[in-house]
């Protein structure tokens, strides 16, 4: 009987043994099969946080190319109010990167937190980057009104230009019959150069309407055949530069026809034979010039 019991108890507790060891077991393998789901879950939600911070890098990357973009804009930009608007934006954009910087630090581990912030961060930065959209769209816009305004004036001013000079060609007085004529001793024309002491320079001032009427001071240069100016009849101004003259003379035109005649005398200088050249200016524009051949 007692060996039956003995039996028996050892039965037992080896059944028992087993099966605590069995559920042992159960226990172990559940907990590994969880760890390692646990374990895949991390790895994808890290896999996934990499993913959106990456994402949201290229947003931000994309921002700065709208804002080099509005850079080049803002040269046309004058409404202060859009590009205080379009500052603060950038701005507020600047911060939400810093805290997504800061969020990427303290939250290593908290991965569930640091979804949600980035879900906020890439809301409110879609929000502002459709504002800065505008902004850039409304900046373009008002460059491409400003060019065409631009355009328009450097139009108008060229034609204004050339209506000025229009003016002013029609302005200008002109002259015909230009000559130039050598006198002796007797004050008689001579065709020896060498035996002239005077030369005299006439021509004819045309009837213009146009032109301002008033005191007209005509000055004459005479070129002697080897280039050199002759006399000393003081100086003028064409183009911007002082010019001296052989002789002037001032003639009262009354916008009719003025003949005109100027004399230099030679005194002192040798006249040789040769082409002298003539020219003639007034109120900055040279009236005319001519070839004259003078015998000997």
């Amino acid at each position: 009987m007692n060996k039956k019991v003995l039996f028996i108890i050892i039965s037992g507790a080896v059944l028992v043994a087993g099966f605590v060891t069995l559920i042992i077991l159960l226990l172990t393998g559940q907990n590994q099969s969880q760890r390692e789901a646990q374990q895949a879950r991390l790895e994808a939600d890290s896999l996934k946080l990499a993913i959106q911070q990456d994402d949201l890098d290229r947003q931000y990357s994309d921002l700065q190319a709208d804002f080099m973009q509005y850079e080049d804009q803002a040269v046309y930009l004058k409404n202060d109010s859009l590009v205080i608007q379009y500052n603060e934006s950038k701005a507020r954009i600047e911060e939400l990167m810093r805290q997504l910087q800061q969020e990427r630090k303290s939250h290593k581990s908290d991965n569930a937190a640091s979804q949600r912030k980035i879900a906020q961060l890439e809301a409110e930065i879609g929000t502002l980057r459709g504002i800065v959209k505008h902004y850039l769209e409304e900046i373009q816009r008002l460059g491409k009104e400003n060019e065409g305004l631009r355009n328009e004036l450097a139009s108008s001013q060229q034609q204004n230009q050339q209506l000025t000079q229009t003016v002013q060609l029609a302005r200008k007085l002109t002259i015909t019959n230009l000559r130039m004529t050598a006198y002796n001793k007797k004050d008689k024309v001579e065709k020896k150069i060498n035996k002239a002491v005077r030369l005299g320079v006439s021509f004819t001032v045309t009837p213009n309407n146009t032109a301002a009427a008033g005191r007209k001071t005509f000055y004459v240069r005479i070129l002697s055949p080897e280039g050199v100016l002759l006399g000393h009849g003081g100086n003028f101004t064409i183009d911007g530069k002082s010019v001296p003259c052989t002789q002037t003379k001032t003639e009262e035109y009354d916008n009719g026809e003025l003949p005109v005649s100027i004399y230099w005398n030679a005194g002192g200088y040798t006249l040789t034979p040769g082409n002298y050249t003539v020219e003639v200016f007034a109120d900055g524009y040279r009236l005319g010039t001519r070839s004259v051949p003078m015998k000997k």
